[in-house]
């Protein structure tokens, strides 16, 4: 991949991670943090609903079907997203009894379909 490309798929995604925060923040959550990254993974939105610690995972595909760009966060990158969630919490001081979600944006070109509690915690 060249380097314009590369350029232009981090701009595309940065583009898509901020609709997705403008979505998050008028559904009246705080953002955070975005773009957190650690030795175990990166995060895309940290945010607050409520009570709840939000982890957010960002994805985006041109054409199709929503469900493609939900079925691209598996078990892996669930795991991945995880591990990061708890690094950031002890690195935050956060008490491990913090309660935590895992959503997902998935955008269906500019379409979004944002899923909460989209998986649980993985090992």
């Amino acid at each position: 991949m060249g380097e314009s490309a590369k350029i232009n798929k981090r701009e595309l995604g940065n583009a898509y991670e901020e609709k997705a925060a403008q979505h998050m923040q008028e559904e009246g959550m705080h953002i955070l943090k975005r773009n957190y990254r650690c030795r175990s993974g990166e995060i895309d939105i940290i945010g607050r609903d409520g009570e709840y610690l939000v982890f957010t995972e960002v994805k985006y595909r041109r054409a199709g079907s929503p469900y493609e760009a939900l079925e691209s966060v598996g078990f892996k990158k669930q795991r991945r997203i995880s591990r990061a969630a708890a690094w950031y919490m002890a690195e935050s001081g956060l008490p491990a009894e913090t309660p935590v979600r895992f959503d997902v944006a998935a955008f269906d070109g500019e379409e979004l379909f944002y899923l909460r509690n989209a998986f649980e915690y993985c090992r």
